[in-house]
């Protein structure tokens, strides 16, 4: 007995094979007068973030690597090349080029953000960007972003490129850290390196430096000195301590500037401030300071 014929499917296999037909032809035409498109306009789309690129820069590049695009065809403009040339720009994250039926070219562009600059020990000048890679700085922009110097021997190649030591990705941790932060960020003014490679912070508030040693336990160490803010700088003024040492995650090491009156001269007398009774007291400290 012949097998009853599946009219169902076979109206479907049909449909699917016509729509088919229909999506190459149409393409094909989309293509066909795409070719006899001239570019009309070139349009660029830069972030309001600040900037190391503008308009006036794109053009440049684009004039560099292509040549005039206004008036010449589509499909005679690589449109690839523009793209990985305006992505070697070492200020540009990430470019996206593409063209529409208009004849206009799009260009959208992601900028580097920078979050520190980094001045090493041999006078290299650059900036890190927010994914942690090296960029050099520019004559036209600059950032206004956390500074760090002192005995810092990352290496620089006038290039993006990574970073090479703990240190410096350590001094990467801690700006990303501080700038995250609306608090820190008014209050935190520059990082140095010392010779024990501890890096330590300058405020804009207070006469003092700020030890933090490694980029470990950022959370911990950073609410520590928040709270020795709020409970021990009230009693004394923002200027009666030279250092506060807050490389240890359990305790806040003060040392105060002293005068002894009888020798006439500044010698240090060392204060500690243990946390442990006011760890509990973190969370509302917090709350009431960053209101």
């Amino acid at each position: 007995m012949l097998k009853r014929i599946n009219w169902k499917a076979i109206l479907y296999g049909f449909l699917w094979v016509l729509s088919l037909g229909g999506l190459v032809t149409l393409m094909s035409f989309i293509e066909v007068k795409k070719d006899e498109i001239t570019c009309q306009d070139i349009k660029v789309i830069i972030p309001e973030v600040d900037s190391f690129i503008h308009r006036d820069d794109i053009d440049e590049m684009i004039q560099s690597n292509s040549g005039t695009l206004i008036g010449r065809k589509l499909h005679n403009i690589d449109i690839h090349g523009i793209e990985e040339a305006l992505k070697a720009n070492p200020y540009i994250e990430d470019a996206r080029v593409y063209s529409d039926m208009h004849g206009v070219i799009n260009v959208q562009i992601r900028q580097r953000e920078p979050v520190l600059r980094i001045m090493n020990l041999t006078n290299q000048d650059f900036y890190v960007d927010r994914n942690g890679f090296k960029m050099p700085i520019s004559s036209n922009f600059t950032a206004h972003v956390l500074v760090a110097n002192g005995f810092i021997m990352e290496p620089f190649a006038n290039r993006v490129d990574t970073l090479r030591t703990k240190l410096a990705r350590d001094l990467y941790r801690t700006a990303v850290f501080v700038e995250n932060d609306s608090l820190w960020r008014e209050q935190i003014e520059q990082l140095y390196v010392n010779q024990q490679n501890e890096i330590e912070m300058v405020p804009r508030v207070g006469n003092h430096k700020i030890i933090l040693g490694a980029a470990d336990s950022l959370e911990t160490k950073f609410t520590n000195l928040l709270v020795f803010y709020k409970k021990a700088i009230p009693a004394v003024g923002w200027d009666a301590y030279k250092t506060i040492n807050i490389k240890y995650i359990n305790q806040v090491v003060g040392v105060k500037n002293v005068i002894d009156s009888t020798l006439l001269i500044s010698k240090p007398k060392p204060a500690i401030a243990t946390l442990t009774d006011t760890l509990n007291t973190i969370q509302d400290t917090v709350k009431t300071v960053t209101r």
